[in-house]
Protein backbone atom coordinates (compact mmCIF):
# COMPACT_ATOMS: atom_id res chain seq x y z
CA UNK A 1 0.00 0.00 0.00
CA UNK A 2 3.07 2.57 0.66
CA UNK A 3 4.68 1.65 -2.65
CA UNK A 4 1.30 2.37 -4.48
CA UNK A 5 0.84 5.66 -2.52
CA UNK A 6 4.54 6.90 -2.96
CA UNK A 7 4.21 5.73 -6.94
CA UNK A 8 0.68 7.55 -6.64
CA UNK A 9 2.43 10.54 -5.90
CA UNK A 10 5.12 11.17 -7.93
CA UNK A 11 3.38 10.28 -11.08
CA UNK A 12 0.20 12.47 -9.78
CA UNK A 13 3.03 15.98 -9.77
CA UNK A 14 4.39 14.70 -13.24
CA UNK A 15 1.64 13.80 -15.16
CA UNK A 16 0.17 17.38 -15.22
CA UNK A 17 3.54 19.13 -16.42
CA UNK A 18 3.72 16.30 -19.12
CA UNK A 19 0.26 17.26 -20.90
CA UNK A 20 1.21 20.80 -20.18
CA UNK A 21 4.37 20.04 -21.81
CA UNK A 22 2.91 18.60 -24.89
CA UNK A 23 -0.08 21.41 -25.64
CA UNK A 24 2.45 24.03 -25.33
CA UNK A 25 6.05 22.63 -27.20
CA UNK A 26 3.27 21.83 -30.11
CA UNK A 27 2.28 25.33 -29.82
CA UNK A 28 5.51 26.63 -30.07
CA UNK A 29 6.55 24.36 -33.45
CA UNK A 30 3.04 25.78 -35.19
CA UNK A 31 3.66 28.89 -34.34
CA UNK A 32 7.26 29.16 -35.42
CA UNK A 33 6.58 26.79 -38.79
CA UNK A 34 3.66 25.48 -39.47
CA UNK A 35 1.28 28.34 -39.09
CA UNK A 36 4.48 30.73 -40.97
CA UNK A 37 3.95 28.08 -43.78
CA UNK A 38 0.29 27.58 -44.40
CA UNK A 39 -0.08 31.58 -43.82
CA UNK A 40 2.91 32.21 -46.80
CA UNK A 41 1.10 29.29 -49.29
CA UNK A 42 -2.31 30.94 -49.02
CA UNK A 43 -0.91 35.01 -49.55
CA UNK A 44 1.96 34.49 -51.33
CA UNK A 45 0.71 31.63 -53.59
CA UNK A 46 -3.06 31.43 -53.37
CA UNK A 47 -3.63 28.22 -52.18
CA UNK A 48 -7.34 27.28 -50.79
CA UNK A 49 -7.68 27.03 -47.39
CA UNK A 50 -8.69 23.97 -47.11
CA UNK A 51 -6.19 22.35 -49.05
CA UNK A 52 -3.47 24.44 -46.05
CA UNK A 53 -5.79 22.82 -43.43
CA UNK A 54 -5.19 19.57 -44.85
CA UNK A 55 -1.50 20.35 -44.66
CA UNK A 56 -1.15 21.44 -41.43
CA UNK A 57 -2.95 17.97 -40.16
CA UNK A 58 -0.71 15.96 -41.92
CA UNK A 59 2.26 18.05 -40.50
CA UNK A 60 0.98 17.46 -37.37
CA UNK A 61 2.03 13.58 -35.77
CA UNK A 62 5.84 14.62 -36.67
CA UNK A 63 5.44 17.53 -34.39
CA UNK A 64 3.68 15.58 -31.76
CA UNK A 65 6.51 12.56 -31.85
CA UNK A 66 9.18 15.67 -31.72
CA UNK A 67 7.40 16.87 -28.11
CA UNK A 68 7.31 13.58 -26.38
CA UNK A 69 11.03 13.53 -25.10
CA UNK A 70 10.76 17.65 -24.56
CA UNK A 71 7.64 16.66 -22.27
CA UNK A 72 8.99 14.00 -20.38
CA UNK A 73 11.76 16.35 -19.60
CA UNK A 74 9.93 19.39 -18.01
CA UNK A 75 7.15 17.48 -16.45
CA UNK A 76 9.66 15.35 -14.30
CA UNK A 77 11.26 18.21 -13.84
CA UNK A 78 8.21 20.33 -12.22
CA UNK A 79 7.65 17.63 -10.78
CA UNK A 80 10.80 17.02 -8.34
CA UNK A 81 10.87 20.67 -8.21
CA UNK A 82 7.49 20.77 -6.61
CA UNK A 83 8.13 18.56 -4.48
CA UNK A 84 11.39 19.46 -3.34
CA UNK A 85 10.02 23.29 -2.55
CA UNK A 86 6.95 21.19 -0.26
CA UNK A 87 9.83 19.44 1.78
CA UNK A 88 8.26 15.92 0.32
CA UNK A 89 11.64 14.76 -0.36
CA UNK A 90 13.20 15.45 2.42
CA UNK A 91 10.58 14.19 4.31
CA UNK A 92 10.99 10.86 1.81
CA UNK A 93 14.73 10.78 2.63
CA UNK A 94 14.04 11.17 6.44
CA UNK A 95 11.96 7.71 6.12
CA UNK A 96 14.81 6.01 4.32
CA UNK A 97 13.69 5.93 0.86
CA UNK A 98 16.51 6.45 -1.53
CA UNK A 99 15.92 8.58 -4.67
CA UNK A 100 16.13 5.97 -7.06
CA UNK A 101 13.24 4.24 -5.59
CA UNK A 102 11.88 7.47 -6.33
CA UNK A 103 12.79 7.31 -9.50
CA UNK A 104 10.82 3.98 -10.27
CA UNK A 105 7.39 4.89 -11.14
CA UNK A 106 9.69 7.81 -13.31
CA UNK A 107 11.32 5.07 -15.37
CA UNK A 108 8.39 3.17 -15.74
CA UNK A 109 6.11 5.29 -16.85
CA UNK A 110 8.87 6.87 -19.52
CA UNK A 111 9.30 3.64 -20.97
CA UNK A 112 5.38 3.45 -21.44
CA UNK A 113 5.34 6.44 -22.66
CA UNK A 114 8.26 5.61 -25.53
CA UNK A 115 6.56 2.21 -26.47
CA UNK A 116 3.41 4.53 -27.37
CA UNK A 117 5.63 6.73 -28.87
CA UNK A 118 7.64 4.19 -31.19
CA UNK A 119 4.23 2.70 -32.05
CA UNK A 120 3.17 6.30 -33.21
CA UNK A 121 6.41 6.99 -35.19
CA UNK A 122 5.98 3.52 -36.93
CA UNK A 123 2.57 3.79 -37.53
CA UNK A 124 0.97 6.99 -37.85
CA UNK A 125 4.02 9.51 -38.49
CA UNK A 126 5.50 8.16 -41.58
CA UNK A 127 2.02 7.77 -43.53
CA UNK A 128 0.92 10.95 -42.37
CA UNK A 129 4.57 12.34 -43.85
CA UNK A 130 4.09 11.04 -46.95
CA UNK A 131 0.86 12.28 -47.32
CA UNK A 132 1.77 15.90 -47.05
CA UNK A 133 4.74 15.34 -49.18
CA UNK A 134 2.31 14.60 -52.06
CA UNK A 135 0.19 16.61 -50.98
CA UNK A 136 2.80 19.65 -51.80
CA UNK A 137 4.00 18.27 -54.79
CA UNK A 138 0.46 17.41 -56.26
CA UNK A 139 -2.02 19.88 -55.34
CA UNK A 140 0.25 22.41 -53.88
CA UNK A 141 2.64 22.56 -56.47
CA UNK A 142 1.19 21.03 -59.33
CA UNK A 143 1.81 24.50 -61.86
CA UNK A 144 5.74 24.25 -60.93
CA UNK A 145 8.46 22.54 -62.06
CA UNK A 146 9.26 18.43 -59.97
CA UNK A 147 11.69 19.25 -57.66
CA UNK A 148 14.75 16.54 -58.26
CA UNK A 149 13.92 13.78 -55.68
CA UNK A 150 16.95 12.37 -53.42
CA UNK A 151 17.53 8.98 -51.50
CA UNK A 152 14.11 7.55 -52.77
CA UNK A 153 13.02 3.78 -53.54
CA UNK A 154 10.18 1.50 -54.63
CA UNK A 155 9.13 -2.29 -53.69
CA UNK A 156 7.84 -4.49 -56.13
CA UNK A 157 6.01 -7.41 -54.38
CA UNK A 158 3.95 -10.04 -56.39
CA UNK A 159 1.68 -12.15 -54.81
CA UNK A 160 2.58 -11.16 -51.07
CA UNK A 161 6.21 -11.56 -51.90
CA UNK A 162 8.72 -9.12 -52.45
CA UNK A 163 10.28 -9.68 -55.58
CA UNK A 164 12.34 -6.11 -56.32
CA UNK A 165 13.77 -3.49 -54.61
CA UNK A 166 14.74 0.06 -56.47
CA UNK A 167 16.88 2.24 -54.99
CA UNK A 168 17.17 5.93 -56.62
CA UNK A 169 20.02 8.41 -55.18
CA UNK A 170 18.40 11.37 -57.34
CA UNK A 171 15.34 11.47 -59.54
CA UNK A 172 14.09 14.15 -61.67
CA UNK A 173 10.89 12.85 -63.35
CA UNK A 174 10.32 16.40 -64.94
CA UNK A 175 13.36 15.61 -67.31
CA UNK A 176 13.00 11.94 -67.04
CA UNK A 177 16.15 11.05 -65.59
CA UNK A 178 17.60 9.27 -62.67
CA UNK A 179 21.16 8.56 -60.85
CA UNK A 180 22.54 6.01 -58.44
CA UNK A 181 20.02 3.10 -59.58
CA UNK A 182 20.23 0.24 -57.12
CA UNK A 183 18.31 -2.54 -58.06
CA UNK A 184 17.69 -6.00 -55.73
CA UNK A 185 15.92 -8.95 -57.20
CA UNK A 186 14.66 -11.63 -55.06
CA UNK A 187 13.38 -15.77 -55.32
CA UNK A 188 10.58 -17.63 -54.66
CA UNK A 189 11.88 -18.20 -51.01
CA UNK A 190 12.62 -14.40 -50.46
CA UNK A 191 16.42 -14.59 -50.46
CA UNK A 192 18.32 -12.01 -52.66
CA UNK A 193 19.41 -13.29 -55.88
CA UNK A 194 20.50 -10.88 -58.30
CA UNK A 195 21.56 -7.18 -58.00
CA UNK A 196 22.06 -4.74 -60.42
CA UNK A 197 23.90 -1.40 -60.31
CA UNK A 198 23.49 1.69 -62.77
CA UNK A 199 24.91 5.05 -63.04
CA UNK A 200 22.17 6.26 -64.87
CA UNK A 201 18.57 5.98 -66.25
CA UNK A 202 16.54 8.18 -68.87
CA UNK A 203 13.35 7.85 -70.11
CA UNK A 204 13.48 7.58 -73.73
CA UNK A 205 10.69 6.14 -76.16
CA UNK A 206 8.60 4.83 -73.35
CA UNK A 207 10.58 3.27 -71.57
CA UNK A 208 13.16 3.62 -69.13
CA UNK A 209 16.82 2.32 -70.25
CA UNK A 210 20.05 2.34 -67.60
CA UNK A 211 23.55 2.71 -68.33
CA UNK A 212 27.14 1.88 -67.34
CA UNK A 213 26.02 -0.66 -65.27
CA UNK A 214 26.65 -4.25 -63.92
CA UNK A 215 24.64 -7.54 -63.01
CA UNK A 216 26.29 -9.26 -59.76
CA UNK A 217 24.46 -12.25 -58.58
CA UNK A 218 24.26 -14.24 -55.43
CA UNK A 219 23.78 -17.78 -54.75
CA UNK A 220 22.44 -19.52 -52.04
CA UNK A 221 26.04 -19.25 -49.47
CA UNK A 222 26.02 -15.45 -50.31
CA UNK A 223 28.73 -15.39 -52.49
CA UNK A 224 28.78 -12.73 -54.76
CA UNK A 225 29.43 -12.72 -58.43
CA UNK A 226 30.21 -10.41 -61.70
CA UNK A 227 27.65 -11.74 -64.44
CA UNK A 228 28.12 -9.09 -66.91
CA UNK A 229 28.79 -5.24 -67.57
CA UNK A 230 26.79 -3.25 -69.88
CA UNK A 231 26.65 0.26 -71.55
CA UNK A 232 22.72 0.58 -72.13
CA UNK A 233 19.99 -2.09 -71.14
CA UNK A 234 16.16 -1.91 -70.61
CA UNK A 235 14.87 -1.64 -67.57
CA UNK A 236 11.91 -4.05 -66.87
CA UNK A 237 9.71 -1.07 -65.43
CA UNK A 238 6.59 -0.13 -66.90
CA UNK A 239 5.83 2.95 -64.59
CA UNK A 240 6.16 6.29 -66.29
CA UNK A 241 8.51 9.33 -64.63
CA UNK A 242 5.68 10.88 -63.17
CA UNK A 243 3.90 6.95 -61.98
CA UNK A 244 7.73 6.58 -60.85
CA UNK A 245 7.72 9.73 -58.49
CA UNK A 246 4.45 8.97 -57.00
CA UNK A 247 5.04 5.63 -56.14
CA UNK A 248 8.41 6.42 -54.59
CA UNK A 249 9.70 6.91 -51.44
CA UNK A 250 12.24 8.36 -49.36
CA UNK A 251 13.86 6.61 -46.49
CA UNK A 252 12.67 9.61 -43.63
CA UNK A 253 9.42 8.43 -44.43
CA UNK A 254 9.63 4.93 -44.00
CA UNK A 255 9.34 3.37 -40.44
CA UNK A 256 12.35 2.16 -38.78
CA UNK A 257 11.06 -1.62 -39.75
CA UNK A 258 11.23 -0.82 -43.12
CA UNK A 259 14.60 1.05 -43.45
CA UNK A 260 15.66 -2.08 -41.65
CA UNK A 261 14.33 -4.32 -44.23
CA UNK A 262 16.08 -2.61 -47.14
CA UNK A 263 18.95 -2.64 -45.66
CA UNK A 264 19.46 -5.88 -44.32
CA UNK A 265 18.18 -6.96 -47.87
CA UNK A 266 20.10 -5.01 -49.99
CA UNK A 267 22.90 -7.35 -49.39
CA UNK A 268 26.99 -6.11 -49.84
CA UNK A 269 26.49 -4.74 -53.26
CA UNK A 270 25.80 -0.88 -53.00
CA UNK A 271 25.64 2.07 -55.26
CA UNK A 272 27.75 3.83 -52.31
CA UNK A 273 29.08 3.08 -48.81
CA UNK A 274 28.32 6.62 -47.71
CA UNK A 275 24.86 6.25 -48.89
CA UNK A 276 24.32 2.85 -46.73
CA UNK A 277 26.24 4.48 -43.71
CA UNK A 278 23.17 7.52 -44.10
CA UNK A 279 20.58 4.85 -43.96
CA UNK A 280 21.80 2.93 -40.85
CA UNK A 281 21.99 6.70 -39.10
CA UNK A 282 18.39 7.21 -40.09
CA UNK A 283 17.79 3.57 -38.17
CA UNK A 284 19.77 4.28 -35.36
CA UNK A 285 18.07 7.71 -35.06
CA UNK A 286 14.75 6.56 -35.45
CA UNK A 287 14.76 3.93 -32.23
CA UNK A 288 17.15 6.57 -30.67
CA UNK A 289 15.11 9.29 -30.27
CA UNK A 290 11.82 8.37 -28.77
CA UNK A 291 14.41 6.25 -26.36
CA UNK A 292 15.40 9.75 -25.17
CA UNK A 293 12.24 10.02 -23.24
CA UNK A 294 13.45 7.75 -20.61
CA UNK A 295 16.73 9.20 -20.48
CA UNK A 296 15.18 13.08 -20.80
CA UNK A 297 12.42 11.99 -17.49
CA UNK A 298 15.37 11.04 -15.58
CA UNK A 299 17.41 14.01 -16.33
CA UNK A 300 14.57 15.90 -15.45
CA UNK A 301 13.89 14.33 -12.13
CA UNK A 302 17.44 14.37 -11.11
CA UNK A 303 18.03 18.33 -12.05
CA UNK A 304 14.63 18.74 -10.60
CA UNK A 305 15.26 17.20 -6.83
CA UNK A 306 18.91 18.84 -6.68
CA UNK A 307 17.86 22.20 -7.21
CA UNK A 308 17.32 24.42 -3.81
CA UNK A 309 14.63 26.49 -2.96
CA UNK A 310 11.58 27.84 -5.07
CA UNK A 311 11.17 28.47 -8.55
CA UNK A 312 8.56 29.03 -11.15
CA UNK A 313 7.36 26.66 -13.61
CA UNK A 314 8.64 29.61 -16.20
CA UNK A 315 12.61 28.79 -14.67
CA UNK A 316 12.23 25.02 -15.30
CA UNK A 317 10.38 25.61 -19.17
CA UNK A 318 13.60 27.68 -19.83
CA UNK A 319 15.50 25.33 -18.33
CA UNK A 320 14.09 22.24 -20.14
CA UNK A 321 14.28 23.93 -23.55
CA UNK A 322 18.33 24.94 -22.80
CA UNK A 323 18.60 21.11 -22.35
CA UNK A 324 16.76 19.92 -25.53
CA UNK A 325 18.14 22.22 -27.75
CA UNK A 326 21.63 21.25 -26.89
CA UNK A 327 20.11 17.63 -26.59
CA UNK A 328 19.54 18.57 -30.58
CA UNK A 329 22.49 20.37 -31.63
CA UNK A 330 24.54 17.20 -30.43
CA UNK A 331 22.35 15.09 -32.48
CA UNK A 332 22.70 16.92 -35.35
CA UNK A 333 26.36 17.17 -35.02
CA UNK A 334 26.52 12.96 -34.36
CA UNK A 335 24.15 12.32 -37.70
CA UNK A 336 26.64 14.67 -39.86
CA UNK A 337 29.61 12.41 -38.33
CA UNK A 338 28.02 9.60 -38.75
CA UNK A 339 27.14 10.31 -42.85
CA UNK A 340 30.17 11.52 -43.54
CA UNK A 341 31.46 8.29 -42.16
CA UNK A 342 33.62 9.81 -39.69
CA UNK A 343 32.08 7.75 -36.38
CA UNK A 344 30.04 4.74 -37.06
CA UNK A 345 26.49 4.55 -37.64
CA UNK A 346 25.05 3.74 -33.80
CA UNK A 347 27.36 5.96 -32.22
CA UNK A 348 25.51 8.95 -34.50
CA UNK A 349 22.16 7.55 -33.49
CA UNK A 350 22.21 6.60 -29.76
CA UNK A 351 25.47 8.82 -28.39
CA UNK A 352 22.84 11.42 -27.64
CA UNK A 353 21.51 9.24 -25.73
CA UNK A 354 24.38 7.67 -24.19
CA UNK A 355 25.73 11.38 -23.12
CA UNK A 356 22.87 12.44 -21.46
CA UNK A 357 22.30 9.05 -19.85
CA UNK A 358 25.43 9.89 -18.11
CA UNK A 359 24.47 13.21 -16.84
CA UNK A 360 21.20 12.39 -15.72
CA UNK A 361 22.93 9.34 -13.64
CA UNK A 362 25.21 12.02 -12.18
CA UNK A 363 22.11 14.26 -11.13
CA UNK A 364 20.56 11.35 -9.57
CA UNK A 365 23.32 9.68 -7.30
CA UNK A 366 23.77 13.90 -6.66
CA UNK A 367 19.87 14.27 -5.15
CA UNK A 368 21.22 11.36 -2.22
CA UNK A 369 24.15 13.29 -1.38
CA UNK A 370 22.73 16.92 -0.98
Amino acid sequence: MKRKLLNKLVLDVCAGPFLFGILIFVLIFVAGDLLFQAARLIIEQGVALGVVVRLFFYRLPEVVAMTIPMSSLLSTMLGMSTLNAGSELIALKSLGIPFRRILRPIFFASICITAIGLTFNETIVPYASIAADRLMRYEILKNQAAAVQEKVFLRDEQGGKLRRVMYINELDASKGIMSGIMMHEFDDNGRLSRTVNAYRGMWRDSQWWIENGRVYSIDGEGEVSLLLRFERQKLALKLSPSQLESSTRRPVDMSAHELWSYITQSGTITTSGEDIAQLWVLFHMKLGVPWACVIMAVLGAGFGASRRGRSGGGVGFGISVVIVFAYYVIMSLCRALGESGNIPPWIAGWGPNLLFMVIALFFSWRVDRI
